[in-house]
């Protein structure tokens, strides 16, 4: 039997696995994995990329013979990655997640079966299950020539400033949502909310959903359990910002474009 090439998304306790070599880091591409499989607790089939298959493993244990090979996480695999790799990555780690979340029925709790690539049928109820995405906001409030940015408590950099972003609740809009979350983050009034965006976010299965708005009224006051600080920043004396690979980056650099 002839075989093909594939692209190998492999993850080992949520790194994704990557071949590096003279020209820097890929995803392994082969008839065969890099690696043994004997380990693997979840398969996934993927979509093809670039005319060739691609299929995701997690696999629990690493072998001893990693040469040529390392383990990096999602994210930072994202300034390593041409976008197409990544976005199948972050794709391939959804569904894996989804699939060790689903293993058995929510409503009797039986086993779930596999019945396509992205659904599970419940082998004594018959429920069915697709992959879940959270939907969040995340919105850059502009007065004058300042935008409104936040520091959370969660950041990973202590000293990075970011946007008022937040989770959409069940019955709400995107708009009313963001109207919710910048009146419980800060305290103040938005108008003007326009949509500027979207990127996958799969940390472990989200969508960051942008906007932009204008200020109306209200003094700042932060909520303490998410944010330690918050305040008006222009061009010139921005604070510590996230990295390009986000959409809040996308957003303050809009901001920053008409500053040019």
């Amino acid at each position: 039997m002839k075989t093909t090439d594939t692209y190998w998304f492999i993850f080992i306790a949520n790194n994704i696995l990557l071949l590096h070599d003279e020209n820097g880091y890929h995803i392994p591409c082969a008839p065969h994995p890099p690696l043994p499989l004997k380990n693997w607790t979840l398969r996934q089939p993927l979509p093809a990329l670039r005319g060739k298959a691609c299929m995701a493993y997690s696999i629990s244990v690493p072998p001893a013979d990693m040469k040529g090979l390392e383990t990096i996480g999602l994210r930072q695999s994202w300034h390593l990655l041409d976008k197409d790799f990544y976005q199948m990555a972050a794709k391939a780690y959804e569904l894996l997640y989804w699939d060790s979340n689903t293993r058995y029925c929510g409503v009797c709790g039986a086993p779930m079966k596999r019945h396509t690539d992205i659904s599970k049928r419940c082998t004594n109820c018959g429920k069915e299950v697709w992959p879940q995405v959270s939907p969040a906001i995340i919105v850059r409030i502009r007065k004058g020539d300042k935008i409104l940015m936040v520091h959370a408590l969660n950041f990973s950099r202590r000293e990075m400033y970011g946007l008022v972003a937040g989770f959409v609740e069940t019955g709400e809009t995107l708009e009313e949502c963001v109207r919710r979350e910048v009146k419980e983050e800060v305290g103040v009034n938005i108008d003007n909310i326009r949509y500027f965006g979207s990127q996958p976010w799969p940390y472990p299965c989200g969508i960051m959903i942008g906007f932009t708005a204008d200020y109306v009224d209200g003094d700042i006051h932060v909520q303490e359990e998410e944010l330690s600080n918050a305040g008006w920043f222009g061009a010139d004396n921005l604070p510590p910002i996230p990295d390009k690979m986000s959409i809040a980056r996308q957003l303050i650099d809009d901001f920053l474009g008409t500053h040019d």
